[in-house]
């Protein structure tokens, strides 16, 4: 189900994409929506739990933004925290509707740095098992996450060489002690793009301590796209 409210009448439609084992409902998520409507701006807060989150798959994620931009002639801009920053690049790159980013913590090359966190043991053991056994955020319990999500986002992550080829005006904010996307990614991807601008936040990977700034700027990288 997609948490929305009703759209602009004018101007692109706006998209924020949740992370990993979160939900619509997410404390950041629910705190940009609740900013932007106060300007007049609808931020369709999308689930992307597809199909669920035992059967989850980034190319499903993927194709759920991409449905949810709405017809050919439609625009978004687009707002992802973590899994969901990931898939907001992937649609970018891959879809001209897409004209701004924002992306919190974004977390590029995902299935290289699982690999590295779970052991080469470990991943073996989520293969061989088939299922990972993970913290359900938005459900606030342990659930089970198949290794088709592995296999489908190693693929998609090796695409353009393991960075998503993004073209249109990116903000991204990311927290130096974030111990889950280490911010040395971020630096990685920005560097060297003048359409990419990184601002770097004493916050862990919840970045929830960071909301206030992440708002002022946001009203600030945003604002051309505020009112149409």
């Amino acid at each position: 189900m997609t948490m929305t409210t009703p759209p602009s009448a004018a101007g692109p439609r706006w998209l924020y994409l949740h992370g990993f084992a979160s939900g619509p409902s997410s404390t950041k998520g629910v705190r940009i929506a609740a900013h932007f409507e106060g300007r007049g701006v609808a931020v369709e807060r999308l689930d992307l739990r597809v199909p669920s989150l035992e059967r989850l798959r980034l190319s499903a994620m993927i194709g759920a933004v991409k449905q949810a931009i709405g017809g050919e002639r439609d625009r978004a801009v687009v707002m992802g925290s973590s899994l969901g920053g990931l898939t907001a690049c992937r649609v970018a790159e891959e879809d001209a509707r897409v004209c701004a980013l924002m992306l919190l913590a974004p977390a590029f090359r995902i299935m290289e740095r699982w690999r590295l966190r779970l052991g080469e043991e470990g991943f073996r053991a989520w293969e061989e098992q088939g299922w990972l056994e993970v913290d359900d955020y938005a459900e606030k319990k342990r659930a089970r996450v198949d290794f088709g999500f592995a296999a489908d986002a190693a693929e998609v992550d090796e695409r353009s060489g393991g960075w998503p080829d993004v073209r249109v005006p990116t903000l991204i904010v990311h927290g130096r002690s974030d111990e889950v996307v280490d911010i040395a990614l971020s630096r990685t991807f920005a560097a060297g793009k003048p359409h990419v601008r990184l601002i770097e936040v004493d916050d862990g990977h919840e970045l929830v301590a960071s909301i206030p700034r992440i708002l002022r700027e946001a009203d600030d990288f945003l604002r051309h796209f505020v009112g149409g």
